[in-house]
């Protein structure tokens, strides 16, 4: 059973919402019309990605000293 990340858009499809498997997608895990999967949702959220990693505005560039090289 192979495992896949991949970035789709949700869409309107009749009354209920969906997504599109990409063709890489349904030909590397050798999908079939029919076939049962299990989807995990992770939503793209930059709020919680900047709470949780920090935000990298008013950081100074990083100057590496030259005596702290191994020779």
């Amino acid at each position: 059973m192979g495992m896949a990340l991949f970035e789709t858009k949700v869409r309107q499809v009749g009354t209920s919402l969906g997504v599109l498997l990409p063709g890489n997608i349904v030909e590397a895990n050798k999908l079939s019309r029919g076939e049962i999967v299990q989807i995990t949702i992770l939503k793209k959220d930059h709020k919680l990605i900047d709470k949780l990693f920090g935000s990298a505005t008013g950081v100074k560039p990083y100057k590496r000293d030259r005596n702290d090289r191994v020779l």
